[in-house]
C-alpha cells in the first residue's frame, strides 16, 4: 500500500503520522500559537525529528462554527509559509488543508505534495480536476454542509451506511478526475454527535469496504474533552488512547498536534504486531 508524494513512494504498510500546523487566528487547539515564520520553523521541524511523515498545513478554520476566510486571506496566509518550509525542509511533505481550487493549485506549484479536503470536492468541484491535474495524493474527508453549518446536519437513518456510499460517490469521482492515490477520512466531529464520533470508531472495519488507506483526525478533539470534562490542554491522554485504538482497527495515518507520543503508539503497535520500521 504506497502513495505517490512529487515521484517518491511512501509504503502506508506501517502507519504514518501527519503532524498539523494551523496558520489560524481560531483554531480549537493551537489557533493563533505559530504567528511567525520562526515559530512556525521551529515546530515543523520538532515536528519531522519526532517522527512525522507529513506535515499538514491549514489557513482556513474548520472548527464548529468558524468564521468564514475569503480565498484572498487563505492565499495570503498560505503560500508564504510552504514555500519557506520547501526552501527550509527540501525533502518534507507537505499536505495543504483546503477546499479551494486554487489554493491547492498555487501550493501544488510551490512544492506541496498532498491535498486534504474537507468536503471530498462538495465546496469547490474544480478542485478534483486540479489536484488529478497533478498526480497528488487527495484525502478526503466525511462532512455535510460547511464548518459554518455542520453541527446542525447530523442527523443519519444510518450513520456508518450513508458514509460508505458518501465515499463511494466520491471515489469514483475522484477517479474519473484522474486521481490516483486516495486517503478516506471519516470526518471525526465534522457533522457528527459525540456519541455518534464513537459509533463511527466501534464500527471502524466497516471503513475497510472502501479498500483505500484511511486517515484518522480526532487529535484533542471535543468528542475526547468533553467526554473527559476536561478541555483541548489536557487532552493529550485521551488522543493516545483512541490513536492506538485507530491503529489496532486498520487506521494509516494519525493526524496529530502531537508527533512525538502518536509515533510511541506507532512504535508499540508495530512491537506488537511485530512489524518492521519503515
Amino acid at each position: 500500500m504506497t502513495i505517490n508524494c512529487k515521484g517518491n513512494l511512501l509504503d502506508l504498510n506501517t502507519p504514518r503520522v501527519m503532524g498539523i500546523i494551523n496558520i489560524t487566528p481560531d483554531s480549537f487547539f493551537d489557533g493563533g500559537k505559530y504567528k511567525g515564520k520562526t515559530e512556525i520553523i521551529a515546530q515543523v521541524e520538532t515536528m519531522l525529528a519526532n517522527g512525522a511523515s507529513f506535515i499538514d498545513i491549514g489557513a482556513y478554520s474548520s472548527r464548529p462554527g468558524a468564521d468564514h476566510v475569503d480565498e484572498r486571506e487563505e492565499l495570503a496566509r498560505i503560500t508564504p509559509i510552504v514555500d519557506l518550509l520547501i526552501k527550509q525542509f527540501p525533502n518534507i511533505i507537505i499536505s495543504i488543508d483546503t477546499f479551494r481550487s486554487r489554493v491547492a493549485e498555487e501550493c501544488l506549484g510551490l512544492g506541496a505534495a498532498i491535498i486534504n479536503d474537507i468536503s471530498a470536492g462538495d465546496l469547490d468541484p474544480k478542485l478534483l480536476e486540479i489536484v488529478g491535474k497533478h498526480q497528488a495524493p487527495y484525502i478526503m474527508m466525511h462532512m455535510k454542509g460547511s464548518p459554518k453549518t455542520m453541527q446542525g446536519m447530523s442527523h443519519y437513518e444510518n450513520l456508518l451506511g450513508e458514509i460508505l456510499f458518501y465515499f463511494s460517490e466520491k471515489v469514483a469521482l475522484a477517479r474519473a478526475s484522474g486521481i490516483n492515490d486516495i486517503i478516506i477520512d471519516p470526518g471525526f466531529g465534522f457533522a457528527k454527535t459525540l456519541e455518534q464520533n464513537y459509533e463511527i470508531l466501534k464500527n471502524f472495519n466497516l471503513l475497510h469496504n472502501i479498500d483505500l488507506p484511511i486517515l484518522t483526525g480526532i487529535s484533542r478533539k471535543s468528542m475526547i474533552y468533553r467526554l473527559l470534562q476536561t478541555s483541548p490542554e489536557h487532552a493529550l491522554n485521551g488522543s493516545t488512547a483512541l490513536h492506538m485504538y485507530a491503529l489496532t482497527q486498520g487506521t494509516k495515518i494519525l493526524r496529530v498536534h502531537d508527533v512525538k507520543e502518536a509515533m510511541e503508539c506507532i512504535q508499540l503497535f508495530n512491537a506488537i504486531n511485530g512489524t518492521k520500521e519503515h
